[in-house]
């Protein structure tokens, strides 16, 4: 008997491939050369018989040729089975058969309210993603504080001194400039409308309770998410990508303790620092404007100001500054070290930083709105 792995036997238009010795992986490129020609230079057959009789082995591999060639020659309008099977070999030709039977149906474009729900799905996935990462960092960071207090020698002071520099003095003409404005521009407005119904004297009290309450802590902080955010984000993120963090770790070191608490100390100090700046920015703003745009003097503007507000509405600003110090750090460090290894991936990580933290600030200050109306402040 011949040695040959395939040997062929056309009668007419009947074929028989009687196959013979190991049909494995091993050989998988002498065989597929020979599966390939037997469908190829008898593709006139219209009756094939694959005789497996003198097969020595067989993996799925093999099995799989068999079947393919089988297919070939059916595609061809030919008649093909497999025969000569050995019970051990019979179920993984069994097997092999039924790949691939069911026909791919032809790809339907899904409709307008599916995608929507898709996105949806997903949006709300991602969030309580993000919660989760906060949730733990914001857990982290209370155990370091927590061990920090009982061993006060543990606190970075350097680094945090160096954070409260940056994100604190340095922003200071920014937030001063922009409060200024927005305190001007307020009072302008307020003078525009009001004079019409001759009641310019409120603008003072809309002025100052507006400044002192909401508008001051939120342009400061959404200026901070904006400068000192993003930076946080991207200097994370850089020590991410160059697998800095990953180094700390391997020495010992807690990333919480040595990058993310500095960083915290220095923006809930810092916020309601400079929102008391800016706060005062847009006062003397809104000052100047009732006196060089509405004919206000100086004394009757903080005579005025001193009526219209009292302590509680100096603090509701201050109490919420700090909160919102913290949540800006933990967003803009869980961000940081979601940082994938690419650029494109720091860029989108700073972008959703500073996009996130400015929502958060917003839902955060509309919760104390309820909170101090509920208690009556």
């Amino acid at each position: 008997m011949s040695t040959a792995p395939l040997i062929a036997t056309l009668d007419g238009e009947r074929l028989n491939l009687a196959a013979s010795g190991t049909w494995t992986a091993e050989r998988a490129g002498e065989l597929e050369e020979l599966i390939d020609g037997a469908a190829y230079h008898y593709e006139a057959a219209r009756s094939v018989d694959i005789d497996l009789t003198h097969l020595d082995r067989l993996d799925t591999f093999g099995a799989w040729l068999f079947e393919r060639l089988k297919r070939a020659f059916a595609a061809n309008g030919a008649t093909a089975r497999i025969v000569g099977l050995s019970d051990t070999d019979r179920g993984l030709i069994e097997e092999v058969d039924l790949v691939n039977r069911t026909e791919a149906e032809g790809a339907r474009a899904p409709g307008r309210i599916l995608i929507a729900l898709d996105r949806v799905g997903r949006a709300v996935v991602e969030i309580a993603r993000s919660l989760a990462l906060l949730a733990h960092l914001l857990g982290a960071v209370t155990v370091v504080v927590a061990g920090t207090v009982a061993n006060p020698a543990r606190l970075r002071l350097a680094s945090s001194v160096h954070h409260l520099e940056r994100v604190g003095w340095r922003a200071a003409p920014v937030i001063l400039l922009s409060t200024f404005l927005i305190g001007a521009i307020i009072a302008q407005q307020g003078i525009f409308h009001f004079r019409s119904f001759g009641a310019e004297a409120y603008v003072v009290d809309m002025v100052g309770i507006l400044v002192l309450r909401e508008v001051g802590v939120l342009i400061v902080c959404v200026m901070v998410a904006g400068r000192s955010g993003s930076a946080y984000t991207a200097e994370l993120g850089s020590m991410k990508m160059h697998e800095e963090i990953d180094a700390l770790r391997t020495m010992g070191i807690d990333p919480v303790e040595v990058l993310v608490l500095p960083r915290i100390v220095a923006l809930v100090v810092a916020v309601p620092l400079l929102t008391f700046l800016g706060s005062m920015a847009a006062l003397y703003g809104a000052g100047l404007v009732c006196w060089l745009y509405g004919g206000m003097t100086p004394d009757i503007f903080l005579a005025r100001l001193r009526a219209a507000i009292w302590l509680p509405t100096f603090a509701v600003g201050m109490i919420k500054a700090p909160f919102m110090g913290l949540m800006i750090g933990l967003v803009a460090c869980v961000e940081g070290f979601e940082v994938k290894g690419s650029a494109a991936s720091l860029g989108l990580k700073t972008t959703s930083s500073v996009v996130k933290s400015i929502f958060l600030v917003i839902v955060l200050d509309g919760l104390f709105a309820m909170f101090f109306g509920a208690i009556g402040m």
